[in-house]
């Protein structure tokens, strides 16, 4: 029963079309051809439209920076670093305007597949089952513990598991993104 982890330190930075932002790709399944789901992290730079992703749907946090106005097909959305997720259609047009300088931002987009994405700031029961793609991405430096297994997260870590048993790790953390994904 292995977790796969991905640093964002190590990850490749692969900058916009648009020249807004940087994106760093963290995870996608499957790994090679069209991917069911992604998971990357985005320096934005410059306010402006997000990129469509027709037939995906998208969860959006911010990380760190001051914050974000997120129109989101009409609806304003004000997000910050202690705020939650919010989920929409990639098809949606979604304008981006900076709320006082360049932001660190999660994403979460999902081809054929059903997601949640919550954050946390205390420690958290992961029910793990079989048929889905559990995860963290650590914010603080944080830890998953089941019976006597350990897996430290450094902060700013991605760790995702499809587990082969049913079981339930705790996560020890101070500040994380917590993602459940079922593919369809």
């Amino acid at each position: 029963m292995s977790w796969q982890t991905s640093a964002l330190s190590n990850a490749t930075p692969v900058p916009w079309r648009n020249g807004g932002g940087i994106t760093r790709e963290l995870a996608t399944y499957p790994r090679t051809g069209p991917w069911q789901w992604r998971i990357s992290v985005a320096d934005v730079a410059s306010n402006g439209p997000f990129s469509r992703f027709e037939g995906v749907h998208r969860w959006f946090a911010v990380l760190s920076g001051a914050g974000v106005l997120l129109d989101v097909g009409g609806v304003v959305h004000r997000l910050g670093p202690t705020d939650g997720a919010i989920n929409f259609s990639g098809q949606t047009p979604v304008d981006c305007q900076l709320m006082g300088g360049s932001t660190l931002d999660f994403n979460l987009m999902c081809h054929g597949c059903t997601a949640d994405l919550h954050r946390v700031r205390e420690p958290h029961a992961l029910t793990v089952s079989t048929q889905t793609t559990v995860g963290v991405f650590a914010l603080s430096a944080s830890s998953l513990g089941c019976n006597d297994r350990v897996v430290p997260l450094p902060a700013q870590t991605l760790a995702w598991h499809l587990p082969d048993t049913d079981c339930v790790w705790q996560l020890h953390t101070t500040h994380a993104l917590v993602f459940q994904i079922t593919v369809d």
